[in-house]
């Protein structure tokens, strides 16, 4: 299959490197499924499962490559629950680099050694991953602050990736019908998406001051400051946090920190995020998240954060709240306006309403279990998720997951339900109410316009139809005048309330 992508001269060395990692992990039989011959035996893999070799393979390859696995470990709908698990556990872990080798790098971003454009700074790094590794430094005023640096050489090497990618994609869409599933050609430019926003230092900066600006109300969370002098597409320069990892309830209250409580504060967070802003953190696992003195919590790794429209995220609550309430009829209704337009039958929309509302529904919701079930079984039915809710549940079934390990029985779908009061509180919030009050009022307006003469011709049309007796064709007529002027009195109301807003 690798010898049929048609790669420039430029990018033949990473096809063979791809090949040979291929052939490594011993993916001949993944790549027969998907309808191609493998490019010859594999090597003994000993008892290795296949997804845990595709996983490796990905790990090996890098950040691109790595980035598919975490998009396809969102597809619980394509693929089994054995392959979602492999490939959530995909990590950008990566060795540290010697600072010497990164020096020009960070001297070309600052305009100036980083020992002098700080007080201190530390050439031995806290951390690493595949596209960046972080330095710790001191400003001149006294404040600690980051630098995360982008690896030298990583964007020309993933530009490279992605035009392989696309190709392979492109390629694999068009021979392979079980591929076909999956829509290489979509994952491909999500990828790529993805790739370009996290290569840019700029938009995770960007990322971070609007999360802060969502949350300025809530003290109790934390979103480093960005410190804009110094940041640029290579470099991100942010201010210091320590704290706790939530990895279990006793780390954190060794550190006088109430796991139930940072258990509720990261339900009402990932809740208001999505639910209230539709701008949320794509991925709050444990090692982006921070437990504070005075049960805070802080927000870390912004570089990709997930956004949901005001529609999607009220289908969203109705389908929590009525797989809670038990309700199949209101479940299938909101699965009915996911699937629209693929052809799917309202049979077996309802069937699987009914399944999962038999499996997970009337009480208490684990997201982690029903989630991966759910998806499972609208691929089984046909159905579509459309693809902005994807990360949605992800995101709920990442934070299920962290809150029951430092609060076990913590119930998340409980929480969405006392967010409800905050939900309707937000839709009539004065700059709402006035912003779509005006909105209504203008279309009300035009309908007002337009209602005499739609009104008028409906009459005519009446008219025109084989006579009844008197005294309905009056009534009609009445009732149309009643009609016309309860429209027009509904515009001018409406109109008048936004203006005293």
């Amino acid at each position: 299959m690798i010898k049929l992508i048609a790669a420039t001269a430029r990018d033949q060395a990473r096809v063979r490197e791809i090949a040979g990692v291929a052939t490594r992990f011993g993916l001949g039989v993944l790549l027969a499924r998907l309808g191609f011959a493998s490019e010859g035996e594999a090597p003994d893999t000993g008892a290795l499962p296949l997804p845990r070799r595709t996983r490796l393979a990905l790990e090996t390859l890098g950040p691109s490559f790595v980035k598919i696995g975490q998009i396809l470990a969102t597809r619980g709908d394509l693929l089994p629950p054995d392959w979602i698990a492999e490939l959530e556990q995909l990590h950008s872990d990566a060795p540290t680099l010697d600072f010497e080798t990164i020096r020009a790098a960070v001297e070309d971003a600052l305009g100036e050694p980083p020992e002098a454009a700080f007080a201190r700074f530390d050439a031995i790094p806290l951390a690493a991953a595949s596209m960046a590794q972080v330095h710790r430094a001191q400003l001149k005023d006294g404040r600690e602050v980051v630098l995360k640096v982008r690896r030298p050489g990583i964007r020309k090497a993933m530009e490279a990736d992605m035009r392989l990618i696309a190709e392979l994609a492109a390629l694999v869409e068009r021979s392979s019908a079980e591929a076909r599933r999956f829509e290489p050609v979509t994952l491909a430019r999500q990828l790529r998406q993805a790739m370009l926003e996290e290569l840019d230092f700029t938009q995770e900066g960007r990322n971070a001051d609007r999360i802060r600006e969502d949350l300025i109300a809530r003290p109790d969370v934390l979103v480093p400051g960005i410190h804009w002098d110094w940041t640029s597409e290579t470099l991100l320069v942010m201010d210091y946090v320590e704290g706790v990892k939530p990895l279990s309830a006793e780390a954190l209250t060794e550190h006088g920190i109430d796991p139930k409580a940072i258990a509720e504060l990261g339900a009402d967070l990932v809740i208001e995020m999505v639910l209230i802003h539709g701008r949320f953190h794509g991925d709050p696992h444990p090692g982006n998240l921070l437990c504070l003195p005075g049960n805070r919590l802080a927000l870390l790794d912004l570089g990709s954060i997930g956004h949901v429209g005001p529609q999607r995220r009220e289908e969203f609550l109705g389908f929590v709240m009525s797989l809670a309430s038990g309700n199949p009829r209101a479940l299938a209704d909101t699965l009915a306006l996911w699937s629209d337009g693929h052809g799917v039958p309202r049979r077996a929309i309802d069937r699987a309403a009914e399944q999962i509302v038999q499996r997970h529904g009337g009480g208490r919701i684990v997201m982690a279990e029903m989630v991966p079930d759910f998806l499972r079984l609208l691929g089984e039915e046909g159905l579509v998720m459309p693809p902005d809710l994807l990360l949605v549940f992800k995101a709920f079934v990442t934070m299920d997951g962290l809150l029951s390990r430092i609060a076990p029985g913590f119930d998340l779908s409980g929480a969405i339900g006392r967010a409800q009061a905050r939900l309707v509180a937000d839709r009539f919030a004065p700059g709402r109410l006035a912003a779509s009050g005006g909105a209504l009022a203008w279309a009300l307006a035009g309908l007002g316009d337009d209602a005499p003469r739609l009104i008028r011709a409906a009459i005519r049309r009446i008219e025109a139809e084989p006579a009844g007796d008197a005294a309905t064709a009056a009534a009609i007529r009445a009732g149309a005048g009643w009609i016309a002027g309860a429209v027009l009195g509904g515009a001018v109301i409406l109109a008048a309330a936004a203006l005293l807003l």
